[in-house]
């Protein structure tokens, strides 16, 4: 049997993509004491010294930084209710279902929001964000038996990040579901068409050709208010010599703003043709009466 197929999904890498700042450089250092130069230093010595890959060696880094401290996995969500997010973030979340129009909601069309990061899961899940979020996936710590934070659990590389649209798309959230099993096009539950992706560099390129590739939507975004200009550089070369994505946008998610106007256009695209695909599915099925 089909899917109804009837979820838009919009995927967000975080930091930098939902939040100006790096989410370990906002709250987790400050609370430990820890020098951001120096962490990201040692962090780049492991990659370029030990041939560590790079989301392995930051999470090392950390663990060798706390080991004094020994926080807990809820330690670190309690730090993450100060993160803080570029502007109109939370006012989009909040008001984003109002987009959908009558003739959407009747053919049971509803908008999902992912989080798709190589930072810490824990520190998302105390946002403020959380609450509007479908689901986090990030790397993850498992605890020891006093309950302290031990070994990774789960790391999500740049390139890995792919596996988790495949994930949205097969409706295989659970990491124990095995995603590289077989499923017709039909029985998927997120069409790639029906999914938006936002991220904001290089980092974000395995997902935004995936996106390219299956016919999927995707908006490269950058600090406007960064004075070296890098952020937007990073957008620009994704769009324009490197042919990844279509659309660049500044971080702010205000009513009016450049980026919630692409964002509301392409909801009201899928979702018109969402109701259109149902329509037409209903009328193909639809069993004429007898007429004597």
């Amino acid at each position: 049997m089909a899917a109804p197929q009837n979820i838009i999904a919009i995927v967000y890498d975080y930091d930098q993509t939902l939040s100006p700042t790096y989410m370990q450089d906002e709250v987790l250092f400050p609370k430990f004491g820890i020098n951001p130069a120096e962490f990201w230093k040692r962090c780049k010595m492991l990659v370029d010294t030990d041939g560590y890959e790079s989301e392995l060696a930051y999470l090392k880094v950390m663990l060798d930084y706390l080991q004094l401290d020994c926080p807990s996995n809820q330690d670190l969500r309690d730090l993450g209710k100060d993160l803080k997010f570029y502007r109109g973030v939370m006012e989009m979340f909040e008001g984003i279902e109002d987009l959908l129009q009558p003739d959407h909601r009747v053919m049971g069309v509803k908008i999902e929001h992912y989080i798709v990061s190589s930072g810490i899961k824990t520190l998302i899940e105390g946002s403020a964000l959380a609450p509007h979020i479908k689901r986090i996936f990030g790397c993850e710590f498992a605890e020891d038996q006093s309950g302290k934070i031990a070994f990774p659990k789960r790391v999500i590389s740049h390139t890995g990040k792919t596996q988790y649209l495949f994930r949205i798309n097969k409706g295989m959230l659970e990491p124990n579901e095995d995603v590289n099993d077989h499923m017709p096009e039909e029985q998927r539950a997120v069409p790639f068409r029906n999914m938006i992706y936002l991220g904001d560099g290089p980092t974000d390129v395995p997902c935004f050709t995936v996106m390219k590739k299956f016919g999927g939507h995707a908006i490269a975004v950058y600090n406007p208010d960064d004075p070296t200009r890098s952020s937007f550089r990073k957008a620009y070369q994704l769009s324009g010599p490197a042919d990844r994505i279509k659309f660049i946008a500044p971080a702010d998610y205000r009513a009016g703003s450049h980026l919630r106007l692409l964002l509301e256009e392409m909801i009201a695209e899928i979702a018109d043709g969402i109701v259109e695909r149902r329509r037409r599915e209903m009328s193909e099925t639809k069993i004429s009466a007898p007429t004597h």
